[in-house]
């Protein structure tokens, strides 16, 4: 039987629809275009999967606490912040099928409403004392901006080794939910240790969750994003890198020339997703995400039983499971 996400998030419903208020009222502001723009915003938002794994989390080990809420709203507004400036660096019309701030209000905005946002978010945390919620979050900006900037390095000179590729995936996606679920733990007053234990789950459930998300590239769904997209944005993806370790020196140099000099042609985009499928690099990272998911798992084992950790556990689920 699919997950559903509503089942999912069933144990947590009232807490998802407090939350949903106590974030607009925090994204309130007295200017009128920023008002608007935060309107915009929130009336955007996704499947909510960051603030699922903070309540989660903190019920998993705890009780739901103000300072739950408040974690919950600074990921999504220091998130938020990240994703305008992306769209504009990117330069980027559009994110998630709307248009993007930039594209509505033009670049010198969306970079002034992100900045709003991350100090938002700051002051959010200042003023109620939650300096350490504030430290795992304001961590995981900054591995998430390290994690861009090796991959945009890296992308130049197409010499990623699985290694570094790790590497790059753990600070740019798995710092992210490594922070919702350490997020949780801490406004639930959990044990240094608990904390700990928390964000590695996270961690892994990113790296699983970004490997699916490498998959996509090859058509290994019939929904999700378009075929090829990273190929064409030279991204060394988990399957490509495995197959290109594997080939032969000639292989090797023909793959890498479309990539770095043919990428914008659909006939030589097709021939690359054809020789990693050859190669074994499907199922070779399909293995890898299955072994990040089950040491997820393993860890999340150790919380004592309740409805909140099945809850999560089918959340994991969810994420390796997805078809967009």
């Amino acid at each position: 039987m699919a997950l559903n996400i509503q089942d999912i998030q069933a144990p947590i419903a009232n807490e998802m629809e407090l939350f949903e208020q106590k974030f607009r009222s925090f994204m309130k502001s007295n200017v009128m275009l920023l008002d608007k723009i935060m309107n915009y915003i929130v009336k955007r938002k996704g499947k909510q999967i960051r603030p699922m794994f903070v309540f989660l989390t903190a019920r998993t080990c705890g009780q739901i606490t103000e300072a739950t809420y408040r974690g919950a709203a600074l990921i999504e507004l220091l998130h938020t912040a990240t994703l305008v400036h992306d769209d504009v660096v990117d330069d980027a019309n559009y994110r998630r099928g709307f248009f993007s701030v930039n594209a509505l209000w033009k670049n010198k905005i969306a970079v002034l409403v992100g900045d709003y946002l991350l100090s938002r978010g700051m002051l959010l945390s200042i003023e109620n004392k939650d300096f350490e919620l504030l430290s795992i979050v304001s961590t995981a900006v900054k591995e998430m901006s390290e994690g861009e900037l090796m991959q945009m390095e890296k992308a130049r000179r197409l010499d990623i080794t699985e290694d570094i590729y790790f590497e790059i995936i753990r600070q740019k996606t798995a710092s992210l939910i490594a922070s919702c679920c350490a997020v949780g733990a801490s406004s639930a007053h959990a044990s240094g240790e608990t904390i700990e234990q928390a964000r590695k789950f996270g961690e892994k459930v990113g790296i699983a969750f970004q490997i699916k998300d490498d998959l996509f590239d090859y058509g290994t769904d019939e929904i999700g994003k378009p075929v090829g997209i990273d190929i064409k944005e030279k991204k060394m993806t988990l399957p490509l890198i495995y197959s290109l370790n594997k080939a032969s020196w000639s292989d090797k140099r023909r793959i890498i020339d479309i990539i770095k000099n043919q990428n914008d042609k659909p006939r030589k985009v097709a021939e690359v997703i054809d020789f990693v499928k050859k190669s074994g690099g499907i199922e070779y990272a399909t293995h890898i995400m299955q072994k990040y998911h089950t040491e997820a798992l393993h860890i999340l084992h150790s919380f004592p039983p309740s409805v909140y950790k099945t809850s999560l556990e089918q959340l994991v689920t969810f994420t390796i499971e997805r078809t967009k």
